[in-house]
């Protein structure tokens, strides 16, 4: 018996705020896996290593958590005005499945200093010293996204004083701006109310506020799900029924918001929507042993990313979090005190980040988010080529 050999893939392995992802060139991967379809999918799969039913991914890059089953494909931008085109793709850890339908905020960190390093930016551009401003087009949710990259001596600068709870280590300080961050197509709040009861047969009904900015998020209050706001990865990725309920609430909370039809569908699309809770600041311990003090924030928040309780915070669900927080009304925005604001501090379960946004009321009272900020960082682990098996796809 014969067995095709192994390939090579030039390909870098990065962290980008508190998630890691394998970046790739898209000139650089097979031609097959070059447009979308069954082959680009097959091939990200196996570079991870999924699916794996021991929910290990040890035959593959991906680390066996939400925030390291994680891939990107970037290309010169063929936008008008833009630098690079990012795609983003979510890979599932037990079943055959990349979900390409949002973005990852955290991830983004890395993707104006890949595109630097890579050629994707015009030498022009980029500055001696200071910062080059990355023009990023993300074709998953069809957004501008700006990423200030620090540059010392003609390349990208990766090391910093900069410190952001979730990672370990300090590095360069990467400012991001989410451009017009809610959905263009449609209200930023999909159901057209800031607050709406939501009906999940078999769990219950709860107040609830959806919204689609950054990422398409279920915003509950913990105290009605009977939380505090104030939990740790241990307290509920190890209860199974805590999570199939939350996955309930979640396909029903998509369904309402128009992203799917029928609940059956929301297995399908595991990226999308986000399901978190809020509270009042309160002060508790992160997971690093750190003591966050109730007066150091605004409030709590907890979010789930593919079915476990995110260790920190997905990117995309912190503009979520401070968009929401900026319109008087929403559960987030009760939940820091109410009024108007155009920053949220928020706790998180390593810790704290603040964010700025600001979202205004048209004349036909629906809503709309400008810009939202915040600031990650990125530092590239590994780079050279993945290998995977020439007949993975």
């Amino acid at each position: 018996m014969t067995f095709a050999p192994q390939i090579k893939i030039p390909a870098t392995y990065i962290r980008g705020g508190t998630s890691k992802g394998v970046f790739f060139r898209r000139q650089d991967l097979p031609e097959a896996a070059q447009v979308p379809g069954e082959a680009r999918d097959k091939i990200l799969l196996r570079v991870i290593g999924s699916p794996d039913p021991y929910g290990q991914q040890i035959d593959g890059m991906g680390g066996a958590t939400s925030s390291t089953s994680k891939t990107v494909i970037l290309d010169k931008s063929e936008q008008p005005d833009h630098d690079v085109d990012y795609l983003f793709g979510q890979v599932a850890i037990n079943k055959a499945f990349v979900d390409w339908s949002g973005n990852c905020g955290n991830l983004t960190a890395a993707v104006g200093a890949f595109a630097i390093s890579n050629g994707l930016v015009d030498a022009a551009r980029i500055p001696d010293n200071g910062i080059c401003v990355v023009r990023i087009w993300q074709k998953n949710i069809k957004k501008t996204i700006i990423a200030h990259v620090p540059i010392s001596n003609g390349e990208v600068q990766e090391t910093g004083n900069f410190e952001l709870d979730g990672v370990t280590f300090p590095a360069a300080e990467v400012v991001i701006e989410f451009m017009d961050p809610a959905d263009g197509e449609g209200s930023m709040f999909p159901t057209g109310n800031l607050v709406d009861d939501l009906e999940v047969p078999g769990v219950g009904t709860f107040k609830a506020t959806m919204i689609n900015a950054g990422i398409p998020t279920i915003f509950l209050n913990a105290v009605d799900i009977d939380y505090t706001g104030t939990e740790l990865q241990k307290d509920l990725n190890s209860d199974a029924a805590a999570l199939a309920r939350f996955e309930t609430i979640r396909a029903y909370g998509a369904v309402k918001m128009g992203l799917i039809s029928d609940i059956s569908e929301a297995v399908a699309r595991q990226h999308t929507p986000k399901v978190a809770f809020v509270a009042p600041a309160t002060d508790y311990t992160a997971s690093s042993g750190k003591e966050i003090s109730a007066s150091d924030i605004d409030v709590c928040v907890r979010a789930l990313s593919m079915g476990k309780l995110h260790h920190a915070m997905m990117g995309t669900a912190s503009v979520a979090i401070a968009t929401a927080a900026a319109v008087p009304g929403t559960l987030v925005n009760l939940a820091a005190g109410g009024g108007e604001r155009e920053a949220v501090t928020f706790g998180h379960p390593s810790g704290t980040l603040r964010v700025g946004a600001a979202a205004e009321q048209k004349a036909n009272g629906d809503w709309t988010a400008k810009k939202a900020v915040m600031s990650r960082s990125a530092r590239v682990l590994m780079e050279g080529f993945v290998r995977i098996p020439g007949d993975s796809f």
